[in-house]
């Protein structure tokens, strides 16, 4: 989802009630394109690629946040779509989960925002892929191989799958991560609707196998 893509949805977003409020002052695809500009500037080049910040602080003056608060939620999970898709195409990183904070600055006039990030790897439970059933499979050492074999550590019942489709492993270039490696299926691997032969997952990553659909969480 590009800038463009990103504006047009607010724009739906603001339309009725809240049109009005939007007609001038900040308008919010801005904080999009400080967000973006932000892990353009903080980018650092490591081992397991391009690494970019994955928390941000966005702070707005009372004036501006009073006025976005009505869709502060679906604002917030805009910019983390916009944060996940920029770091696609521009093969970055992230070390943890993107999240986006909202926070108010007393001495910001209206129109104006600071956006800050940094990196946070994720706390918790640590890795897991998520079924289509919501169910979750947590992710550790040991490889976790996934087709319809019945000695799987994930079993699916997709003709469409093959037997051993692929194999969830943690990465051995130094960086930490898990990769996902087609084990040479028949209809082959998809991530993110890319065919793979092996792939770093990132938060939010969607695997699909078959016509079955499994997400990558980092926490």
């Amino acid at each position: 989802m590009g800038l463009q893509q990103f504006e047009r949805r607010l724009e739906r977003l603001v339309e009725g009630a809240f049109a009005k409020a939007f007609r001038s002052g900040l308008q919010p695809v801005e904080i999009g394109r400080r967000l973006t500009r932000e892990m353009d500037v903080h980018r650092t080049v490591a081992p397991r690629g391009t690494l970019t910040p994955n928390h941000f602080t966005v702070a707005l003056g009372p004036a501006d946040r009073a006025r976005l608060e009505p869709i502060e939620d679906e604002l917030v999970s805009e910019l983390i779509s916009v944060a996940r898709d920029y770091a696609r195409a521009e093969n970055y990183v992230f070390i943890g989960a993107v999240t986006v904070e909202m926070t108010t600055d007393p001495d910001l006039a209206p129109g104006m925002l600071l956006v800050s990030g940094d990196m946070q790897a994720s706390e918790g439970a640590g890795a897991s892929l998520v079924l289509p059933d919501g169910s979750r499979h947590g992710l550790g050492a040991a490889p976790v191989t996934i087709g319809r074999l019945p000695e799987c550590e994930i079993v699916l019942g997709d003709v469409n799958a093959s037997r051993r489709h692929v194999e969830v492993r943690q990465a051995t270039d130094g960086g930490g991560g898990y990769v996902v490696v087609d084990l040479g299926s028949t209809n082959g691997t998809k991530v993110n609707g890319m065919g793979i032969h092996s792939h770093r997952l990132q938060h939010g990553d969607e695997i699909t196998i078959g016509s079955t659909h499994l997400r990558f969480e980092a926490q």
